[in-house]
C-alpha cells in the first residue's frame, strides 16, 4: 500500500467526511465509500452514520432507518465495536452509542499507523537477516566451490571483474552505494565505466546513503549520472555493497565492513533473485535525489527513525556513524535532537517513551 497515498487520503476532517445524509439505502451502490481505507465496509459505514445523525434512537430503529435486516446491523456494530467506534451507552446496558468521529477515528488513525510501523519493523528486520546470510557467502564458499558462486580477492581483482562483467551488461544495472560520502578515485575509475553503460541504454538505478546529501563531491557525481538518464535515491542505511547485472549476476561484498578485502560473484538463480527483491524493497522505501526527505506521521525524518532504531538495539555512537556513513558527532547531534523531540533526559527514557508513542516495538529486535 502506498502510505503517502494512504494519509493523504484521510487529512479531511472526520466530522466533514461524515457530514451527508444518513438515512437511506446501505448498499455501496448509494454512494462512493469513504472510510473503507480504514477498514469499514459499506454496511458498518452507514450504521455508523445512522448512529450519529440519531443518537437518541436503538438497534431496530437504525435497522428500519437503513432498510437492512437485524443481524446485519448486529455484524457492522461487531465491526465497529473492533474499531472502537462505538461504545456502551450510560443509559443502559443494551444500548450503544457512536463515538464522536474526532475521538474515534483519529484513533483508528492511530492504530492503523503503529501497525505500518510495526510492519516496517519486520522490513527491517527481513533486511538484516538477508544481508547477514549473504555476507556469510565469502567465507563459507572457496574458489571453485561450484554452486555459481566464487569468491574475488582484493580490490584490483575486484575492479578486473567489475569490469569484465559492465562489458556483459544488456539491460539493468543496479546498485547499492553504502560508506556515505565516495572516495575520489573510485568515483574517477567509475565515471568511463558508468558513461559507456548509459551510453548504451542500459537502466541504471542506484541508492546511496541518505549522509550523501551533504557531501558536495558525491552529491555532484550522483547529479552528473542522473544527468546521463541513471535514477538515484537514497536511504539511511544500506545493508552491504552490492551490484546486480540483469538480474542474472550479482557481486557483493565479503565483508560489509571492510568492502576492499573481497567479494562474491553470484550466478545461482535462487540467490540473485532473492537479491533482487532486496535491492526493490529498499528501492521504494529510498528518497528520489531531487526530492527532500520529509519527516513521516511520527515526525521523524528515516535517518532519525533508523537512529532510534539503533540507539535502541544497543548500538554505540560509532557503529551507527558508520551504518548511516556519517561522523559519531553527527549521531551525537542527531540522538540530542530525538530526546528533545521524545521529552527524555536519557536515552533509555528516550527508548520508553518511544515504545510508548508506538515509534519502537515493545519487543525488542
Amino acid at each position: 500500500m502506498d502510505n503517502s497515498l494512504f494519509v493523504e487520503q484521510i487529512t479531511q476532517s472526520p466530522l466533514d467526511m461524515l457530514a451527508v445524509a444518513a438515512d437511506g439505502e446501505w448498499s455501496e451502490a448509494s454512494g462512493g465509500l469513504m472510510l473503507n481505507r480504514l477498514g469499514i465496509n459499506s454496511a458498518a459505514e452507514a450504521v455508523y452514520r445512522v448512529m450519529l445523525a440519531h443518537p437518541q434512537e436503538d438497534a431496530v430503529d437504525w435497522a428500519a432507518r437503513l432498510d437492512m435486516p437485524e443481524s446485519a446491523l448486529r455484524d457492522a456494530l461487531d465491526q465497529l465495536s473492533e474499531r472502537a467506534l462505538v461504545r456502551p451507552s450510560a443509559e443502559g446496558q443494551s444500548r450503544v452509542r457512536a463515538v464522536n468521529p474526532l475521538l474515534g477515528l483519529e484513533a483508528l488513525l492511530a492504530r492503523q499507523q503503529a501497525e505500518l510501523a510495526t510492519q516496517q519493523q519486520r522490513v527491517e528486520a527481513s533486511r538484516a537477516t538477508i544481508a547477514e546470510a549473504i555476507a556469510r557467502y565469502g567465507q563459507e564458499y572457496a574458489v571453485g566451490s561450484g554452486g555459481g558462486i566464487q569468491y574475488i580477492e582484493g580490490v584490483d581483482a575486484i575492479r578486473e571483474h567489475l569490469e569484465l562483467l559492465n562489458r556483459k551488461v544488456r539491460d539493468e544495472f543496479l546498485t547499492f552505494a553504502p560508506g556515505g560520502a565516495q572516495t575520489t578515485a573510485n568515483m574517477v575509475a567509475s565515471r568511463p565505466l558508468n558513461r559507456r553503460l548509459l551510453e548504451r541504454g542500459v537502466r541504471m538505478r542506484t541508492v546511496y546513503l541518505d549522509s550523501i546529501r551533504r557531501d558536495p563531491p558525491t552529491l555532484a557525481h550522483a547529479e552528473w549520472l542522473e544527468s546521463l538518464g541513471a535514477q538515484i535515491r537514497t536511504a539511511p542505511t544500506l545493508p552491504n555493497r552490492v551490484i546486480i547485472i540483469d538480474r542474472r549476476t550479482a557481486l557483493v561484498a565479503a565483508d560489509s565492513g571492510n568492502t576492499g578485502t573481497g567479494a562474491v560473484a553470484i550466478e545461482n538463480s535462487g540467490t540473485v533473485t532473492l537479491m533482487c527483491a532486496l535491492f526493490e524493497s529498499v528501492w521504494q522505501s529510498a528518497e528520489p535525489l531531487g526530492a527532500r526527505p520529509r519527516p513521516g506521521p511520527d515526525g521523524l525524518t528515516k535517518q532519525q527513525g533508523e537512529v532510534l532504531r539503533l540507539m535502541a538495539r544497543g548500538s554505540t555512537d560509532e557503529a551507527i556513524a558508520k551504518s548511516l556513513g556519517v561522523s559519531a558527532r553527527t549521531v551525537r547531534r542527531i540522538a540530542a535532537g530525538l530526546l528533545d523531540h521524545l521529552d527524555a533526559r536519557s536515552r533509555f527514557q528516550a527508548g520508553a517513551h518511544a515504545v510508548q508513542r508506538g515509534y519502537l516495538p515493545a519487543v525488542p529486535e
